[in-house]
């Protein structure tokens, strides 16, 4: 298949376009999932961060007792509790008890009065962060190293719900943005990658897509070969004869006669050829119907051998029947196809049988299936040839074919009939033995 070029040529575009059309579902995908696990993980910062603020709030208030005034039992609380003096330096509390949340290393507090000048700060807190206070819920803010910090802001009052100032709780985003920037590494590597094994996958399976694609074409190729062949062989030889006769400066009538006859002979192969050309073409399309109706192999195999032992007796070949059922054997079916089907089995066996020979017709059933056995005491076939017995225009032996009027589609006939109703055409024969061609039909 790789050697014709259409196919080939073809082969790559299904390909490519798979590819193409996967890589873009998959960077859709990608995105989507960078998207969504992003979006989950500010999600659980925010509900993280409102936990914690929420915590320390309501422990906080219960322990404030006037605006802007830190309370020593606050250090109960806050880890690291570093008070702002009047000159900006700061007084660390000495340590007492430590919230496992705050004591995480993102994590940092910020204590504001209510004119929004900063009191203190705990935790992790970042030295270069700008003091100035901003009093939305939700803030993104940005050192002067460029780190990233998400933080909330929740009013504080005293135990007399007096305005005591703003409680700050924030944390770092670097692990965050590590985290992001790993999983955007990893869709980066692996979209390549995906693309790659998509890529072999893809011409892997648009290479098996079209094998039977090719087999049909190299098929119809072959039979369109063989047809011109055979079309060509009757149709050059009336026009041998025509010519010969023009040839010819008188005819008397016993010539006349011969050269007519000669084309008449020609003409009725070709038209039993182009017959049988039709039958295949419109049993493969089912063009027609099949018009099923009860047909009686009993009767049918006693009609062949009584009408074909005229065939028989003038290829000097004895043609028996040999019927092993008490009952009738009835299967669905046109019986003008089923007729056309033993027909040419047991005409391909009389003309493949020397003389002296014998072809008999066995008529069996079995497990609901009506047998009909064609054995004959002929040339028999090889190996190879029994492989490709049931070819178009396949000939054993070609040159007697030829002499007996055969064009090789008789068992290919036979085969396609047989698919039709639901049954199998086989064949066994050793070279030199005979052949026994053996059909199953349901009943």
């Amino acid at each position: 298949m790789n050697q014709n070029k259409l196919f080939n040529r073809t082969r790559w575009q299904l390909a490519l376009s798979y590819a193409a059309v996967m890589g873009l579902i998959l960077s859709l995908l990608g995105f989507g999932v960078y998207k969504a696990i992003a979006h989950a993980h500010w999600i659980a910062i925010d509900r993280e961060l409102e936990s914690v603020a929420g915590t320390l709030h309501d422990s906080l208030e219960i322990k404030l007792q006037q605006p802007g005034r830190l309370e020593p039992i606050v250090n109960e609380l806050l880890p690291n509790l570093r008070i702002i003096g009047a000159n900006g330096i700061k007084e660390q509390l000495p340590d007492r008890h430590i919230l496992s949340a705050i004591n995480q290393s993102y994590y940092y507090i910020r204590l504001f009065d209510y004119s929004g000048k900063l009191i203190a700060t705990a935790g992790a807190y970042p030295e270069e962060l700008p003091p100035e206070f901003n009093s939305y819920y939700w803030q993104t803010i940005t050192d002067t190293k460029g780190n990233v910090y998400h933080q909330i802001s929740v009013a504080l009052h005293t135990k007399t719900q007096q305005d005591w100032g703003y409680f700050q709780v924030g944390r770092s985003l670097q692990e965050f943005k590590n985290y992001l920037r790993t999983i955007k590494l990893i869709l980066k590597l692996g979209l390549p990658t995906a693309l790659i094994l998509v890529g072999f996958s893809s011409w892997w399976l648009a290479g098996l897509a079209m094998k039977p694609i090719y087999s049909s074409y190299r098929q119809i190729q072959q039979f369109t070969a063989d047809a011109a062949h055979e079309l060509r062989t009757p149709l050059a030889a009336s026009q041998a004869t025509v010519e010969s006769a023009l040839l010819m400066s008188e005819l008397d009538e016993k010539e006349a006669r011969e050269i007519l006859r000669t084309v008449e002979r020609q003409n009725r192969r070709l038209t039993q050829l182009v017959a049988d050309l039709l039958l295949l073409a419109r049993m493969d399309s089912q063009a027609i119907s099949n018009r099923p109706q009860l047909c009686c192999l009993n009767d049918l195999v006693s009609d062949l051998v009584e009408e074909l032992a005229a065939l028989a007796i003038a290829s000097e070949v004895a043609l028996t029947s040999e019927i092993r059922v008490q009952q009738q054997l009835n299967v669905v079916g046109d019986a003008d196809r089923l007729y056309r089907l033993v027909a040419n089995l047991i005409v391909n066996a009389i003309q493949y049988t020397p003389a002296g020979g014998k072809v008999t017709v066995i008529l069996d059933c079995s497990h609901q299936e009506a047998i009909v056995q064609v054995q004959d005491t002929g040339i028999g076939m090889a190996a190879a040839d029994l492989e490709r017995i049931f070819d178009r225009f396949y000939r054993v032996n070609s040159d007697r074919s030829r002499n007996t009027g055969g064009s090789g589609l008789g068992l290919a006939i036979a085969q396609t009939i047989a698919r039709a109703y639901r049954g199998s055409l086989s064949a066994r024969s050793e070279l030199g033995s005979g052949s026994t061609f053996l059909l199953r039909l349901p009943l």
